[in-house]
C-alpha cells in the first residue's frame, strides 16, 4: 500500500490566486456537510437566474457522492467555500461530474480547474476509465472550459433538453 496521497486526501494547499495571497485547500466532504451549503444556495440562484428553473441542484441523492463510488471535494480559504463539485458512479466505467461551481468572489482565478483536476485524480483513484459532465448553454465559460481541459463533445446525454455533455478519457 502507498503512503502516498493525492492532495484532497491530505488537505494540501494547492493554489495562490493572483489578487491577494490566499491559501485554499481541497477538503473531502459530504453533500449534506456545512462547506457544500452555499455551493448549492448559490448554484440554485445561478440556474434561476440563468435558466429560470434551479430546483435541479437537489436532483441527485447526496448518497451517490460517497464512497466507495463517488466523492465531493470543495476548496475552502479558510471559513469560505470557494469552489465545489461532486464525483458519482455513471455506470462500471465512467463517473460523472455533477455541481461544480466556484464562488463569484473567487472566479476567474483557476479555482473550477483545480477542482476539475482534483475530480479526475479522484476518478483515477475509484478506477473509472472516464468522466463526464453536462452544462447548459447558458454557462460559456463552463463551455469553454471543458473544451480547455481536453474534454470531448459528446452531444446531449441526460435530461436537460438544450444541455451539452462532455467526457474525458481517463486512461
Amino acid at each position: 500500500m502507498s503512503l502516498l496521497r493525492e492532495p484532497w486526501q491530505t488537505g494540501q494547499e494547492l493554489a495562490l490566486t493572483r489578487r491577494t495571497l490566499v491559501i485554499v485547500k481541497c477538503v473531502s466532504v459530504r453533500l449534506g456537510d456545512p462547506e457544500v451549503v452555499p455551493l448549492l444556495l448559490d448554484l440554485h440562484r445561478e440556474y434561476e437566474t440563468r435558466y429560470g428553473d434551479g430546483d435541479s441542484v437537489h436532483d441527485v441523492d447526496g448518497a451517490e457522492f460517497e464512497a466507495p463510488s463517488g466523492g465531493f471535494l470543495v476548496l475552502v480559504d479558510g471559513d469560505t467555500t470557494v469552489a465545489g463539485g461532486g464525483l458519482r458512479q455513471f455506470n462500471a466505467t465512467t463517473a460523472e461530474v455533477k455541481r461544480m461551481w466556484t464562488n463569484p468572489a473567487y472566479r476567474r482565478q483557476g479555482h473550477a480547474r483545480t477542482i476539475l483536476r482534483e475530480l479526475e485524480s479522484l476518478a483515477r483513484s475509484l478506477g473509472y476509465e472516464r468522466m463526464r459532465l453536462e452544462t447548459g448553454y447558458a454557462q460559456p465559460e463552463a463551455l469553454a472550459l471543458y473544451r480547455s481541459l481536453g474534454f470531448t463533445d459528446i452531444g446531449n446525454y441526460g435530461i436537460y433538453e438544450h444541455a451539452s455533455g462532455f467526457e474525458l478519457a481517463l486512461t
